[in-house]
């Protein structure tokens, strides 16, 4: 007979902290921020409000987990796209239509590119936007800057403004937007970036 196996503190701990990010997650989306209140919260993840507070300072606190979490699934679309091999401005252009579509998940648009930014400010957004999507953003430019297939640029402007490029791209297709169009605008914008490098060589 075999006896079930006993969840370490450790494991009950996350499960908890995991079952809190996923009701922030819900309510967040589905009523907004001003909207969900601490009760809502805990009765949607089934724990108590002590559980609450344990894990997270505030609820400001929860939806910053919920932030990060959800900007740390975009990033990692990004980079299963963008695969080690594939020539530098071939994995800048699969990271970003992953981004593309990864936003494409139901309220996630709303929830990093407007309820983020208004609930954290920008300073704080961009910081975890740096850990995250942005951080893959600069890694793909920079590669693309070390091998010549764009000419060098300063990094982080080009950078900030590749991913306002893709953020509004992001809003317009979660509006109803032609997801394809946007993608090759994005292209040809990149292409053009490459051209200078490409007459050098």
């Amino acid at each position: 007979m075999q006896w079930p196996t006993r969840r370490s503190n450790k494991d009950r701990s996350d499960a908890t902290r995991a079952a809190l990010i996923a009701a922030g997650r819900e309510l967040f989306v589905s009523r907004g921020y001003a909207e969900t209140g601490t009760p809502e919260l805990v009765a949607e993840a089934g724990v108590t409000r002590g559980a609450l507070y344990h894990h997270f300072a505030d609820k400001r606190a929860l939806f910053r987990a919920v932030v990060e979490a959800e900007s740390a699934a975009v990033a990692h679309e990004i980079e299963s796209a963008a695969r080690p091999g594939l020539a530098p401005l071939k994995a800048l252009s699969k990271g970003g239509a992953a981004f593309l579509e990864a936003m494409q998940v139901p309220g996630r648009t709303q929830l990093l590119l407007i309820d983020a930014a208004a609930v954290l400010g920008r300073e704080e957004l961009d910081a975890i936007d740096a850990r995250h999507g942005g951080r893959t953003l600069r890694e793909g430019l920079a590669a693309a800057m070390q091998t010549g297939a764009l000419p060098k640029l300063p990094l982080a402007p080009t950078s900030q403004l590749l991913g306002a490029a893709y953020d509004r791209a992001a809003l317009a297709i979660a509006g109803g937007a032609d997801s394809g169009e946007w993608r090759k605008l994005i292209d040809t914008v990149l292409a053009g970036l490459a051209a200078p490098a490409l007459s050098q060589q």
